[in-house]
C-alpha cells in the first residue's frame, strides 16, 4: 500500500511538472528521460457490514449502536427475503418465518414482538412505513430488496430522534440514480423452487438539475406448503430537483401489494405427520399500501442545515378467512352443500406525518459540537371493519352477503413530539450526548360492536411522555472505541389489543401506554485481519398489556384487559469476523453473529382459566436466550461463495410458559430450537452482467419459528424446507 501511494504521489508531481514546464517553454523540446513502470496491482474488497457515521443528513448518531448492511455486496437471497441471510451480521435478530415468499419481513431483537417489526420504527429512505404508530405499528408496505441498496439498524438507545419504539430504527436504503449520464437501466430476473419468478427493473439518470429513479417489480410463487401461493407487485417513483448545492426537492410515490393464499396453521400432530400440509384452501391475505412523500433540503451554511419531510401511510389490509382453530375443517356443509361463510376483515389505514429537522454545528475553542432538534406530528385515522360475513366460495373476494359488519371501528390519533439532543465534545477523543423528546398526544375509539354494549365502546388514550436520554463515545484510538448510552422509549397500546373479543371481556379504561428504557454498553473496533462490535444491554418494559380474571359485584366472572406488569431484558451481542488475503485475488471471510439472552417478567401476573397467576420469573414469549449465526465466505476475482449456520434455542409462545402443546390446535406451546445450513454465492460474469445462485435450508429442516396467537391463526405455521433459486442482473 506504501508503495502504490508512493507511485501516486510521484506521478502527480510529475504530471503537475510536465505542465509547468509547458506552461513556460511551449516551444522547447522535451528533454527529461521518462521511465515506464510496472504496473502495481492493489487487492482489496469491501466490507458489508459498518456502522453509521456519528451525523447522516439531520440525523446524529455518536455513542449509539448501529449497523449498516450493504446489499450490493452480500451473497443473500434478494428475491425471497430470507431475513436470516439479509441481517446474518446483526447479532441477536430473531426472525420469525410467516411465509417462504418474502411478502414481509418479521424481525425482533432483544427480546420484543417480531411480527411484522411492528416495535421498530421502519422507515425507507428517511420515510416512515410503519402502517399506523398508534393503531397497528405493523409495517406492511413490501418494498423489493432489489431495490434497496444498504439497511440500517439503530438500536432503541437513538429513540429520542426518529420516535419512541424500544426496537429501535430500521431504514432501508433506495437505489440512487445514476448521476453520470440520463439513462441507465437494470433488470433482475430469478426463477427458483416452487415456481418462482421474479422480475426487477429499474431505471435511472440525471438530466441537468432532475435525477429520477423508478422501478417496478413483479413476482409469483407457489409454496413450501400445498395450495400456498403469492402474487405481489411494487412500484416506485422517485424524483429530486436540486436549483443549486444548497437546496434540494425530492419527491416519491411508493406502493406494494400482493395476495397471498394461506395454507393455514397446523396442530402438532399434523405438522409432524407432514409440515407441508394445508388446513385451509380459502384463505386470503392482501395489504395494498400506497407511501407518497415530499422531502426538502436545506443547507443553509456549512454548519446550519434543515429538513422537512411530509409523507403519508395510504391503503388497505384485506383479508377473506375460514377463521377457526386448527381442529375445526373448513368442509362443505351437509345442509347447503356449500362452504361456510368466509369471515372478511377490512383495515383502511389514512397515517400522516410531518417532521421537521435541524442540524446545528458549533464549535468551543477547538472542540466541535452538534446540535439536533425537530418537531414531529403525527395524525392518523384507522378504520377497522371486522367480522363480515363473506361468501362460501374459493377465490379472493372481499364481498359481503350481509352488509352489516361484526365490528366497525374507528381508532383516531393526534401526536405531537418535540426532541433536541446535543453532542458535547469533551476532549478530542471523548464525547458526551444528552437530550429529550417530548410526547403528547391522544387516541379516541369509537364505533359499533354488534355483540358488545355501546355505551362501553368509548376509550380514550392519553400520550404523553417525557422520555431523556444520554450516551458517550471514547475513541481509544484511531480504529477502537467505547460506547454507550440510556434512553427511555415508550409503547402505545394497539388497537388489537384494546378491542374485546366477547361481552365477558371489558377493557381498563385507565389502562397506559407502556414504557420503559434501553441501554447499552459496547466496544468496537479492528486489528490487522479482525473486526468486532461487542454490546453488553439492558432492556426494561414497563406496565405490559395482558389479561386478567376479574368477577363483578354479582359475582360473574370476566376477563379484564389492563395493564400486567414488567419485564427486564438483558444480554450481550457479539460480532466478530476475521478477513484474510489467500493470493493476489483470493481471500476468505468468517464470522460470528451471537447473541446470549435472559429475557424474563417480573412483577407480572395473567390470567389462567379462572385464576390469576403470578409469572414473574418466566421467560418472555418469542424471547430465544441464545442465537448464533456463523458463516464462511470465499472470494476469488468475481466469484463470492458464501455458507451460513443460523441457530436459535427453544422459545414459548405464551407468557405461562406451556411446554405441552395445545391439544388439537397447537395455539400454545414449546417451539423448539433450531439449526439451518444455507449456501450463498455470485458470479461478475462481466461489470454489466451478475449471476446469483442461492440454495436455502440446505438439509431440509423441518421446523417452524413461532405458534401465533392472533393473524395469520392460531398454531404451527411450518417454515421453508430446502428451496433454490437463481438470479440474472444486467445493468446497462
Amino acid at each position: 500500500m506504501k508503495t502504490f501511494i508512493y507511485s501516486i504521489a510521484l506521478s502527480l508531481i510529475f504530471v503537475a511538472g510536465i505542465f509547468k514546464l509547458n506552461a513556460q517553454q511551449k516551444n522547447e523540446i522535451d528533454t527529461i528521460p521518462v521511465k515506464v513502470l510496472d504496473s502495481i496491482l492493489v487487492n482489496s474488497y469491501l466490507p458489508n457490514k459498518g456502522v453509521l457515521p456519528e451525523t447522516q443528513g439531520s440525523f446524529l448518531f455518536s455513542g449509539k449502536k448501529s449497523e449498516v448492511i450493504s446489499l450490493t455486496l452480500t451473497d443473500a437471497d434478494m428475491s425471497s427475503k430470507i431475513a436470516r441471510q439479509l441481517f446474518a451480521k446483526v447479532p441477536g435478530v430473531f426472525v420469525y418465518d410467516m411465509d417462504g415468499a418474502g411478502n414481509q419481513i418479521n424481525i425482533a431483537t432483544r427480546g420484543l414482538d417480531p411480527h411484522r417489526g411492528w416495535d421498530f420504527n421502519i422507515r425507507k429512505d428517511g420515510i416512515l412505513t410503519n402502517s399506523d404508530m398508534y393503531g397497528y405499528p405493523a409495517s406492511h408496505y413490501n418494498m423489493p430488496m432489489e431495490s434497496i441498496d444498504k439497511i440500517e439498524l439503530v438500536r432503541g438507545t437513538g429513540s429520542l430522534q426518529y420516535g419512541a419504539q424500544f426496537g429501535g430504527m430500521l431504514s432501508y436504503v433506495t437505489k440512487k440514480a445514476d448521476s453520470t449520464k440520463p439513462f441507465s437501466f437494470e433488470s433482475i430476473n430469478t426463477i427458483g423452487s416452487y415456481n418462482l419468478l421474479s422480475t426487477y427493473n429499474a431505471i435511472g439518470g440525471t438530466i441537468g438539475k432532475l435525477k429520477y429513479y423508478a422501478y417496478i417489480n413483479r413476482k409469483s410463487r407457489d409454496g413450501y406448503r400445498q395450495w400456498e401461493h403469492t402474487n405481489a407487485e411494487a412500484e416506485d417513483l422517485i424524483l429530486s430537483y436540486e436549483p443549486n448545492q444548497k437546496i434540494s426537492f425530492r419527491f416519491e410515490w411508493a406502493r406494494s401489494a400482493y395476495t397471498y393464499r394461506m395454507p393455514g396453521p397446523l396442530s402438532d400432530i399434523m405438522f409432524y405427520a407432514d409440515p407441508q400440509k394445508a388446513s385451509r384452501t380459502r384463505n386470503y391475505f392482501n395489504p395494498d399500501i400506497h407511501v407518497p412523500s415530499l422531502t426538502f433540503n436545506w443547507q443553509i451554511n456549512k454548519d446550519t442545515k434543515i429538513q422537512f419531510t411530509s409523507s403519508a401511510v395510504l391503503g388497505n389490509r384485506n383479508s377473506v378467512m375460514f377463521d377457526k382453530p386448527t381442529n375445526i375443517n373448513d368442509t362443505i356443509n351437509a345442509a347447503t352443500m356449500q362452504y361456510n361463510n368466509r369471515q372478511v376483515d377490512i383495515d383502511a389505514f389514512h397515517s400522516y406525518t410531518s417532521e421537521l429537522r435541524l442540524l446545528q454545528n458549533y464549535s468551543t475553542g477547538n472542540l466541535h459540537h452538534v446540535l439536533v432538534a425537530g418537531i414531529q406530528y403525527m395524525n392518523n385515522d384507522l378504520h377497522r371493519r371486522q367480522l363480515g360475513k363473506g361468501t362460501t366460495g374459493s377465490d379472493f373476494n372481499l364481498t359481503l352477503v350481509d352488509p352489516a359488519w361484526g365490528r366497525d371501528l374507528d381508532f383516531k390519533t393526534k401526536n405531537l413530539a418535540l426532541f433536541i439532543e446535543n453532542k458535547f465534545q469533551v476532549l478530542p477523543g471523548f464525547s458526551i450526548t444528552s437530550g429529550v423528546r417530548a410526547e403528547k398526544g391522544q387516541s379516541n375509539m369509537s364505533g359499533t360492536i354488534n355483540y358488545y354494549p355501546n355505551q362501553k365502546i368509548p376509550l380514550q388514550i392519553e400520550h404523553q411522555f417525557p422520555l431523556f436520554g444520554a450516551g458517550f463515545t471514547y475513541q481509544v484510538n484511531d480504529k477502537t472505541q467505547v460506547y454507550g448510552g440510556w434512553a427511555q422509549s415508550y409503547r402505545p397500546m394497539i388497537f388489537k389489543d384494546l378491542i374485546p373479543a366477547s361481552t365477558y371481556e371489558q377493557v381498563d379504561a385507565a389502562i397506559k401506554d407502556a414504557h420503559g428504557d434501553n441501554s447499552e454498553l459496547g466496544y468496537r473496533g479492528s486489528w490487522k485481519f479482525l473486526k468486532w462490535d461487542i454490546t453488553a444491554f439492558l432492556l426494561r418494559e414497563y406496565n405490559r398489556f395482558g389479561t386478567l380474571a376479574e368477577t363483578d359485584a354479582n359475582g360473574a366472572l370476566y376477563t379484564y384487559r389492563t395493564n400486567i406488569g414488567n419485564s427486564i431484558n438483558r444480554g450481550i451481542e457479539i460480532f466478530i469476523q476475521a478477513d484474510w488475503h489467500a493470493g493476489r485475488k483470493s481471500s476468505f471471510s468468517a464470522f460470528t453473529s451471537t447473541a446470549f439472552m435472559k429475557a424474563r417478567y417480573t412483577d407480572a401476573i395473567v390470567k389462567k382459566g379462572n385464576a390469576n397467576i403470578d409469572i414473574t420469573g418466566n421467560k418472555v414469549e418469542s424471547a430465544p436466550d441464545f442465537t448464533s449465526r456463523n458463516g464462511l465466505t470465499y472470494r476469488y476475482a468475481n466469484m463470492s461463495i458464501s455458507a451460513l449456520y443460523s441457530y436459535t434455542s427453544e422459545t414459548f409462545a405464551d407468557a405461562l410458559n406451556t411446554v405441552l402443546p395445545t391439544p388439537g390446535t397447537g395455539a400454545v406451546g414449546l417451539v423448539p430450537a433450531y439449526g439451518l445450513f444455507d449456501l450463498n454465492s455470485s458470479f461478475k460474469l462481466s461489470s454489466r452482467v451478475e449471476l446469483r445462485a442461492n440454495l436455502s435450508n440446505l438439509t431440509n429442516k423441518q421446523y417452524f419459528t413461532k405458534r401465533p396467537l392472533f393473524y395469520p391463526g392460531p398454531g404451527i405455521w411450518p417454515s421453508e424446507g430446502r428451496n433454490f433459486s437463481v438470479s440474472v442482473g444486467i445493468k446497462l
